[in-house]
């Protein structure tokens, strides 16, 4: 496929060097054994790819979220799944908007040596889901502590973080005046508070994404470790998932861009009835359709990122721009399974894998559903619908 080069091919170049040492079968074993990459974010953090967004005077390379992105699409177009490390990237957007100086001094450095792993961010509740207002999850405080009870579901990379960043309720909902205050979040020492009230049962599932269930009897958290004000938590945190959203944009593009490249490739080499199976029409339109939606998703892309680098309000930018591209991921992805035909089965072609993991970013974080709700009513000015 044609590559066109840019003003971030430094990064791609880097990003790419890296993922080079893990070629499809490393990939392909770890999916098989359902285990975490440890050598793979090993080698992205040691390079510093993972410490990007952190300012050069907490030992970080000090990029936006652009740049961000272009790592992390990177990843995925490598045959990758950033998924077990993007974490880092989105968290980073609340604790260097929010956080105190303290805060920052206490963790960013430690993080962008790669001493400690910001990977995860628990928010989802399993009897909430998307109606984050009304989570039950409850943060009281107790002099110099606060003492949390509750519970979450659908948190990755708990096992293999040392911090995360957790909303709380701290005000009951009924004596609060907007339904969007009242909540807090806190980062939270995972060594400290695994068996120490936090208790943690991973779920298994779908494709190799370590996530858990949550359980929080009477887990202390320290005063200082509340991030901003108390009860703003909810505002904070939207600065984390615009960072989520946009981030998982480029990484469903870093898809895209791999499965029209292998269906591009096979429909030039498998020969059918003495010619390429390309040469046909109706394989190559679903490509060439496939590759003209990655493109032009990628352009919300970086409006999105745009309008996040300059602290500008991005909600609906992020938001269209995951469904943009997670979409055109799904479509590329069905068309380059298609393309294979039988051998898209095949666990050596990879295929099926990368098929799992992008399918997930129709259901989250933020399934389309909501999204084309929120774009209803927040943008277009139409009725609430539920």
């Amino acid at each position: 496929m044609r590559i066109v080069e840019d003003q971030y091919q430094e990064i791609r170049d880097g990003v790419r060097a890296v993922c080079g040492q893990f070629p499809d079968e490393y990939h392909r074993l770890i999916d098989s054994k359902r285990t975490y990459p440890e050598e793979f974010v090993n080698a992205l953090t040691a390079a510093g790819w993972l410490s990007a967004m952190i300012p050069e005077e907490y030992g970080g390379s000090g990029l936006g979220l652009t740049e961000a992105s272009v790592i992390m699409e990177e990843i995925n177009r490598s045959g990758g799944n950033a998924g077990a490390c993007h974490g880092q990237m989105y968290n980073m957007g609340t604790l260097l908007r929010h956080g105190s100086d303290e805060q920052k001094k206490k963790y960013l450095p430690a993080i962008a040596r790669g001493d400690l792993r910001l990977q995860s961010m628990g928010v989802t509740e399993p009897t909430t889901g998307t109606d984050t207002t009304k989570i039950k999850t409850v943060a009281v405080k107790k002099g110099d502590r606060y003492v949390v009870n509750g519970q979450k579901v659908w948190i990755s990379r708990v096992q293999h973080s040392d911090l995360m960043i957790l909303l709380a309720r701290t005000t009951p909902l009924q004596e609060v005046t907007k339904k969007s205050e009242g909540m807090s979040i806190f980062i939270v020492d995972l060594h400290h508070a695994i068996a120490n009230g936090l208790t943690v049962r991973p779920i298994e599932n779908m494709v190799n994404h370590e996530t858990n269930e949550l359980f929080f009897d009477e887990l202390e958290i320290p005063v200082e470790n509340l991030i901003g004000e108390e009860g703003k938590g909810f505002r904070y945190i939207l600065d984390g998932l615009n960072a989520e959203r946009t981030l998982i944009a480029a990484e469903c593009i870093g898809d895209g861009y791999w499965f029209v490249d292998r269906a591009t490739q096979y429909a030039k080499e498998r020969v059918v009835f003495d010619r390429p199976i390309g040469k046909n029409q109706g394989v190559q339109f679903p490509i060439a359709e496939s590759f003209i939606e990655v493109e032009a998703a990628n352009l919300m892309r970086w409006k999105a990122c745009e309008l996040f680098d300059a602290k500008l309000p991005c909600g609906s930018e992020s938001n269209m721009a995951k469904y943009l591209a997670a979409k055109a991921s799904w479509e590329a992805a069905n068309v380059c399974m298609q393309t294979h035909g039988g051998f898209g089965f095949a666990s050596e072609y990879d295929i099926e894998r990368k098929f799992r993991e992008t399918r997930l970013y129709q259901v989250a974080p933020i399934s389309t559903n909501l999204i084309l709700s929120y774009t209803a009513e927040h943008v277009l000015g139409l009725p609430r619908s539920f």
